[in-house]
């Protein structure tokens, strides 16, 4: 490649191109501008190599070597951080290591979003305003790396690789082109379906043939998809591409699963159990595709599922094979160890000692002994030279003022604070330094005079505003050192906050100051007789200096007076400092080396300081070199930030001349980033007069001070030391020696050597000091009397750091004195020359080998770093999640990128860093420029931000999850166990101690007086002769009056009028159906019975919501059509309703069957009252919605509706002398029965309460319970969580209403779910003030095929609470354990089994009997079963095993109804009313629901409590799964921008807490996720609605 090298290009060709990268860093041209422009330059220079993609952007091609200045100069926008890591080398191994990655290209699918998200400016500013054919700003690519499938893609025309260039593709459909003419039909919708849309383009463009190992074949009809491993064409993409038709056998097998890594390619289908196929219904018009379960969905968002399922499909990690034991016998992977990894192989290193410290005869007994010396012997001598912004010398500071004016300091902070007898601050006392960085000449007088009053100095930065980042744990550290003075400075103190009164308010977090300016003229001078005590150095405290942690804590790190004199002699013998020497310093004077040169050192050798304010480096980076030359400065102190930014701006200056320098000293040269600046910096500046020995990187920490520095020497001829080592060994902790053709190698070089009186060795990073070998990397700890001492207060912490002993391989000390660690990682390589290759803090141990941040940053800032990252700007950390560190990547995009940028250049970091640090990228995050915490100098203020993005507050705009490649210790997907087998069933019950779990509730009992008849209609005939005026039912409206009531006779009397008229208008015969559309009420039962009368069979129907026509009414009509009415029976209002405009606009409605309104109804009976033959034929069908969104209808015969109503009648002691409060919906299930039959059949009175009406008064249904003083009420969880929410702070002022609750015995939700435990222990709590009992609360259970199987009665125990080990629930067993120990889930108990219901749990693949410690499905056996589904189309046999099935072995006589749950029993230790010890049945879920993944069942509740919990937007949360990933849907109660801050929080949760990778999630506002009449989430139709892009999501992250 050097021989396209750049300076073989003409000179003006590179003045021009120096200028493009100029205005292009200063942000005047875009990046595509400038694209062009460069290879319009370079095209007659280039030669096309062979192999290159054309279309690569250019810049990628040529790399330019460090000697060309131009490649510097375009960096200007580069800000504070990127300079520390520029590395040519690297940036050429990033871009060869990404061109390798375009050989194995991945699909992966970008994450859609919603308009309203995309900020930034889009593609429209780079496309011509005359083209229509734009594809719009979320246009989704996977970059030129990720075109195509990985693997053999076949048949695209575009190009022979077999992948579409994206950047093509997009120029293709700008320019609109006859290979893809996308006019986008959806750029109009919203953002998320245009973006699936259009990935559906480039994926059919990019067609996915047969992939070579998987074992499927299938046909394909054109116009649908399978699995979506072939893709549909769609109408929309006009493109001329040749298809090859996929043969195939077999229609329906289940989608390949992705989620469990098997190791050979192959992936295994099977074929899911009894799926029949059937014809696909097509609602509307759009074009359905069938997926291997059988749901139709529109391609679009299945294309890009079904293109995250490719990208999952191969293992990215080999399979691992070893377990630890997690705190149970769950088995998470453990790492193992890579038989190939590099081992040390050296000797024991022997600590390395730095020569003799040399006292000099005149130096100085302690640092004020010197500043006394010089300010008296030659005062007029300049100590300090401060700069303005224009680099003018604003102010010199001579020894002899500093001298003066630091005794003047010192007696005011002695004498002048407090009151004679009390003063405030007395020596030894800490006093906090708040001085701005542009003024180091009042920063050094007041250090000093602190050092003359023997009081501590803390030097801190000057907080800017209340809150910023870190400067509350500054504010922690001065409470923990008892500062209650802080010095400032004139011009500071007025640029403070101030609170209206003038007053300095206190800072989050800060003690109480008293702020104190140390300005001449504001002090008093100290009187003649005054002098301050000059003692010679000793173990006093001399400085705090403080120090930020990884977790963003701030320590304080004290130096005593002894170690700063010692660390000053060892600098000046070190550097060779001579008195009177010019030293320019650019660094912080308030910490560090800025301080020990700047401010110390030098006074020790009366040298001459030129300081240069950040501010003024800010605008002329360049002022350092004009000042270098200016003074004929001997030394500087620079960061590698300075030389990097005077390389960019340097070509302006003329007459540098940097020959005066003998020593330019690297403060920040422990960082192996900084060796590329010092390379380049001398590069440039060696025909400036620069010396190759003068650039001395040094090492150094807050704890040990000066580690190391190299020495100026004069001998030119020895080259400094530098290794190249190979990344992979490093993160082994081995120092491999690397060739440098090698893409990932790590090149360092030395920070010289010890400090003179210094001893240095290496210890092992954790554990206990061991020392390394010669090859290894560890800890550089460092013995001398120049260091910190402590960690102030903080003795356990000084004690590790500051007490170190290390030890040989024998367990033997190496010597008496402790050690210091620096937090410096690094080895002592030949010729005792020290190397650093990173810091512990920004260490990240991943599955057990060692990674730096700073590498990760400079990888990532490879990959194209002036084009997307703004100013460099990345933050790199890791986060705990399952065990394991995993690497989090935040990085600020510049302004103007566009989506597709962003997505282009996170695809390419995650190949970066995996190809060469071979770690995989849990999650990268891009945030607007500027937006994240900085510190005080401009840097990225790092704990900020982790915490930020662990509390979800950091606000991104785009995130990239790769939870699949990085998570490889998941439990290893289980096996199943065989169940107990027929063998032992005859031995007998008890099977190694397993009981087999069956229970029943108590028998029916003696025949009573209403109990001969059989049917409800003679009931209710005989009630209205003996008991005529007896109330049955009550109605409230929402005000608490009441509305209507109804006597037997009035209902009797009712029911007859209906009767003759369903003979006279309807025409019907007996046994005809009919549909009953009425809102809660009394009409909808005098309806009921009234179809008794007549002999026709009933449906009760929710009426359509008037404001809602469109979406109920088509319900209303499927279940008329469905149940074959043949009339409907309703009020005049709703008879309207069905034939208004709006209703001809849902549904056709001219096949409404006959609607007859009963509101005037004939003043005639029936002839006579029809009584049925056969109590076995059906009374009335029962039609609902399941959980998982299928219409069921089921029949009820005459039998079991009198013995479903006599079983409640005996479990809730129902007599007519009782009244019963009823808030339900009174369509189906257990609701129907309490709202219409129970009453008629026990003779109680119902107080019905519409739920509707607590919409506009939720305390309705409480005051009624109270002023009726009813004892049992029946309500659903819609009702209980109005009333939880909506009465919440209303309990006083109902206390005050009168309303008590204390009278209710049972208060029962009716439901078919797993009971709500949290809502019903927080109802309980809220109302326990107005007298609620909380044992009071239970719930029922009922299912389609039996409406009620348990039901607290009255005379029962208590409902029970057990805690299960979630963890052992997924493999279907039940593990009881402590309430509050890990992984527990608190399971109440259904209500109590009702009379006459026998119950067994069974396995519902093998049908067998189950032990009590299983989970299995429920299976009932009882006279009030429902017999059987009534579907139209008579396809009985797909769940005639539903209402008859048969046990395989034990008892395999009676027949079961299965009831589709999965629960356990439990034997209680408590007695029921017959003396038995009490069965408790626990249910856990909807078998349809749960999830089988990794051969374990999840239950989607558990799942949704986790993500509910973990942030507090997320107001619901909904889980289901697709081809084998797990989607989850939340919503969003917040502002859009906080919708990707929850994509990484749902992740972690869900692994933390259930050991699976969330595949899909998908963020919608309030409101979307589907909830039927019970409250019940209706997971399967949110599915539906996902896949066929109708929920309109504000975010969609495809998890890779």
């Amino acid at each position: 490649m050097a021989d396209r090298d750049t300076l073989a290009l003409p000179l003006e060709v590179r003045a021009r191109l120096a200028e493009l990268e100029l205005e292009l860093s200063e942000g005047d041209i875009t990046q595509k501008g400038y694209e062009k422009k460069r290879s319009k330059l370079l095209g007659a220079y280039l030669p096309q190599p062979p192999g290159v993609e054309p279309s690569l952007p250019q810049e990628r091609r040529t790399p330019v070597t460090p000697s060309s200045s131009s490649r510097y100069h375009r960096r200007r926008s580069s800000g504070s951080r990127d300079e520390r890591y520029r590395s040519d080398v690297h940036t050429e191994a990033v871009q060869a290591a990404l061109a390798k990655h375009k050989e194995r290209k991945m699909a992966v699918p970008m994450p859609s979003k919603r308009r309203s998200l995309v900020v930034q400016t889009s593609m429209d500013a780079y496309t011509p305003p005359g083209e229509l054919h734009k594809p719009s700003r979320d246009t989704s690519s996977g970059s030129e790396e990720e075109g195509s499938v990985q693997g053999d893609s076949q048949g695209t025309p575009t190009s022979s690789q077999g992948s579409i260039n994206m950047e093509h593709w997009i120029s293709r459909a700008i320019h609109g082109s006859t290979t893809s003419s996308t006019t986008s039909s959806s750029s109009t919708q919203s953002g998320g379906s245009g973006a699936a849309n259009r990935l559906a383009d480039v994926m059919a463009q990019t067609h996915i043939g047969p992939i070579a190992h998987h074992s499927l074949k299938r046909k394909t009809i054109p116009g649908t998809v399978e699995n979506g491993n072939s893709l549909r064409r769609s109408c929309e993409f006009g493109s001329e591409l040749t298809w090859q038709p996929l043969e195939t056998e077999e229609n329906h097998s289940a989608p390949p699963d992705v989620t469990t890594y098997t190791s050979e390619h192959s992936i295994q289908v099977e074929r899911p159990q009894g799926s029949t196929s059937r014809a696909a219904p097509k609602y509307g018009n759009a074009e359905l595709m069938e997926t291997g379960d059988g749901v139709p969905v529109s391609s679009r968002v299945s294309a890009k599922i079904q293109q995250l399922v490719n990208t999952l499909k191969r293992p990215k990690r080999p399979p691992l094979r070893e377990f630890f034991v997690d705190d149970f016998e769950e088995l998470l992977e453990v790492q193992q160890p890579d038989p190939n990894q590099p081992k040390s192989e050296g000797a024991q290193m022997l600590p390395l000692r730095g020569e003799q410290l040399g006292v000099v005869t005149n130096w100085p007994p302690s640092l004020e002994a010197a500043l006394q010396r010089w300010g008296t012997i030659s005062p007029k001598a300049p100590c300090l030279t401060t700069m303005d912004t224009n680099g003018k010398p604003l102010y010199i500071l001579t020894y002899g003022k500093l001298w003066t004016r630091s005794m003047k300091v010192a007696y005011n902070i002695l004498h002048k604070l407090g009151t004679k007898q009390e003063p405030m601050v007395r020596p030894g006392d800490r006093v906090a330094l708040v001085f701005p960085n542009n003024d180091p000449a009042a920063f050094m007088v007041a250090f000093y005079g602190c050092l003359l009053a023997e009081v501590v100095p803390v030097p801190i930065e000057v907080p800017l505003t209340r809150k910023d980042a870190g400067s509350q744990q500054i504010g922690f550290l001065l409470g923990s050192c008892g500062v209650t003075v802080a010095l400032t400075s004139d011009a500071c103190h007025k640029g403070l906050p101030k609170s209206p009164t003038g007053e300095i308010p206190q800072f989050k977090g800060w003690p109480k100051l008293l702020w104190f300016v140390t300005e001449s003229k504001h002090l008093s001078k100290p009187p003649r007789d005054w002098f301050p005590h000059i003692k010679d150095a000793n173990n006093d405290t001399a400085y705090i200096e403080y120090k930020t942690c990884k977790d963003g804590s701030v320590l304080g790190v004290t130096v005593t007076r002894i170690a700063l004199l010692t660390h000053c002699q060892a600098l000046t013998q070190a550097c060779g400092y001579t008195e009177a020497e010019t030293i320019v310093n650019v660094l912080d004077f308030k910490k560090d080396v800025g301080l020990w040169h700047g401010i110390l050192t030098s006074v020790m050798n009366m040298m001459h300081v030129i300081s240069i304010p950040y501010s003024l480096m800010k605008v002329n980076p360049v002022s350092w070199i004009q000042k270098v030359c200016q003074y004929k400065a001997k030394v500087a102190c620079v960061k590698s930030r300075d030389m990097h930014w005077a390389l960019v701006a340097h070509r302006d200056q003329r007459d540098v001349n940097l020959s005066s320098l003998r020593m330019l000293i690297v403060a920040d040269g422990s960082n192996p980033w900084s060796i590329s600046s010092c390379d380049a910096f001398l590069n440039v500046f060696q025909s400036k007069g620069l010396r190759q020995e003068v650039i001395c990187p040094c090492a150094s920490s807050p704890e040990a001070l000066t580690a190391a520095i190299r020495r100026p020497t004069d001998d030119t001829n020895q080259p400094p030391g530098r290794g190249v080592l190979s990344m992979h060994g490093l993160s082994y902790g081995v120092i491999r020696v690397d060739s440098e053709e090698k893409l990932s190698v790590l090149t360092v070089q030395d920070v010289g050597t010890v400090m003179p009186g210094a001893l240095m060795c290496v210890v092992r990073p954790d554990g206990i000091p061991q020392l390394c070998k010669t090859d290894e990397i560890g800890e550089i700890c460092v013995c001398s009397i120049a260091t910190g001492t402590s960690y102030y207060g903080l003795s356990g912490m000084t004690k590790n750091t500051f007490e170190v002993f290390p030890m040989t391989g024998s367990g033997a000390p190496i010597s008496e004195y402790p050690f210091v660690r620096t937090g410096l990682l690094g080895f002592i390589g030949p010729g005792g020359l020290v190397f650093i290759v990173g810091k512990m803090d920004g260490l990240m141990v991943v599955c057990g080998r060692r990674h730096n941040a700073d590498d990760i940053v400079a990888t990532a800032l490879a990959v194209e770093p002036m084009k997307f990252v703004y100013r460099g700007r990345i933050a790199v950390f890791s986060i705990t999640v399952l065990h394991d560190e995993r690497i989090v990547i935040v990085a600020e995009q510049r302004p103007d990128s566009t989506e597709e940028d962003s997505f282009q250049w996170m695809s390419r970091v995650l190949q970066a860093i995996d190809s060469i640090h071979q770690v995989g990228v849990y999650c990268l995050a891009l945030v607007p420029a500027n937006t994240l915490p900085k510190t005080p100098l401009g840097g990225i203020h790092l704990s900020e931000t982790k915490q930020l993005f662990l509390e979800g507050s950091l606000h991104p705009c785009n995130v990239l999850m790769c939870p699949h490649t990085c998570v490889t210790n998941l439990p290893k997907p289980r096996q199943k166990q065989p169940e107990i087998g027929p063998a032992s069933v005859m031995v007998g019950n008890l099977v190694s101690g397993k009981r087999i779990a069956q229970a029943s509730g108590r028998d029916l009992g003696q025949i009573e007086d209403n109990d001969q008849f059989l049917f409800l209609s003679e009931v209710l005939q005989w009630r209205a002769q003996t008991t005529p005026d007896h109330i049955l039912y009550t109605l409230l409206n929402s005000r608490g009056t009441i509305a209507n009531s109804l006597t037997c006779l009035q209902l009797h009397k009712r029911a007859e009028k209906i009767a003759a008229m369903l003979g006279e208008r309807g025409h019907l015969q007996d046994g005809e159906h009919v549909a009953l559309v009425y809102p809660p009420g009394i009409d909808l039962i005098a309806a009921f019975y009234g179809c008794l009368y007549a002999g026709c069979v009933p449906i009760t129907v929710r009426p359509p919501h008037p404001q809602n026509i469109a979406t109920t009414l088509p319900t209303v009509k499927m279940i008329v059509e469905v149940s074959r009415s043949a009339c409907i029976m309703t009020t005049q209002i709703i008879c309207k309703l069905l034939r208004s405009r709006e209703a001809s606009a849902a549904v056709d409605i001219r096949t409404w069957p006959p609607v007859l309104d009963t509101d005037d109804l004939p003043k005639k009976r029936p002839l006579q009252i029809y009584k049925p033959l056969n109590p076995d034929t059906l009374a009335y069908l029962d039609f609902s919605v399941s959980t998982t969104g299928m219409l069921a209808g089921v029949k009820m015969s005459h039998t079991a509706t009198s013995a479903f109503c006599r079983s409640i009648k005996l479990q809730c002691e129902l007599y007519p002398s009782r009244e019963v409060a009823i808030c339900l919906d009174p369509y189906c299930g257990l609701g129907f029965v309490l709202w219409c039959l129970c009453s008629v059949y026990s003779g109680h009175q119902s107080i019905l309460i519409p739920p509707s009406e607590l919409e506009t008064n939720p305390a309705l249904w409480l005051l009624a319970v109270s002023q009726y003083k009813v004892r049992d009420t029946f309500c659903s969880y819609s009702v209980m969580e109005l009333c939880t929410k909506g009465l919440g702070l209303q309990t006083e002022s109902l206390k005050s209403r009168g309303l008590d609750l204390s009278r209710v015995r049972t208060c029962v939700v009716v439901a078919e779910e797993r009971p709500r435990i949290a809502l019903t222990q927080s109802f309980s709590k809220l109302f326990k003030d107005l007298g609620l009992h909380p044992r009071a609360v239970s719930t029922s259970f009922g299912c389609r095929v039996n409406l009620a199987v348990c039901l607290q009665g009255t005379s029962g125990p208590d409902p029970t609470t057990v805690y299960v080990d979630m963890r052992a629930l997924r493999h279907d067993r039940v593990r009881l354990v402590e309430r509050g120990s890990p992984h527990s889930l608190p399971l109440m108990e259904s209500g109590k089994i009702l009379p006459g219901v026998r119950i067994i749990i069974a396995n519902p693949e093998t049908k067998g009997p189950l032990g009590d410690s299983h989970l299995g499905e429920i299976w009932v056996h009882s006279g009030h079963n429902a017999s059987g589904y009534f579907t139209i189309y008579g396809d009985e046999s797909l769940q005639s095993d539903h209402f008859n099935s048969r046990l395989s072995f034990g008892d395999t006589q009676t027949i079961w109804a299965r009831t589709g749950y999965l629960g356990f029993l439990r034997r209680t230790e408590l007695t029921d009313a017959s003396g038995e010890r009490h069965d408790a049945l626990y249910v856990v879920g909807a078998l349809d629901e749960a999830m089988e993944l990794r051969g374990m069942r999840y239950h989607p509740i558990d799942i949704e409590t986790s993500v509910i919990r973990t942030h507090k937007s997320i107001t619901e949360c909904a889980v289901f799964t697709w081809t084998n990933l797990l989607v989850v849907v939340v919503e969003l109660d917040g502002s859009e921008q906080e919708a990707l801050d929850l994509v990484p929080l749902v992740t972690n949760v869900v692994l933390e807490e259930h050991y699976l990778i969330v595949g899909v999630v998908v963020v919608v506002d309030i409101g979307v996720i589907p909830i039927n009449s019970r409250g019940e989430k209706q997971r399967m139709h949110l599915r539906d609605g996902f896949l066929a892009d109708q929920l309109d999501p504000i975010y969609v992250a495809y998890n890779m």
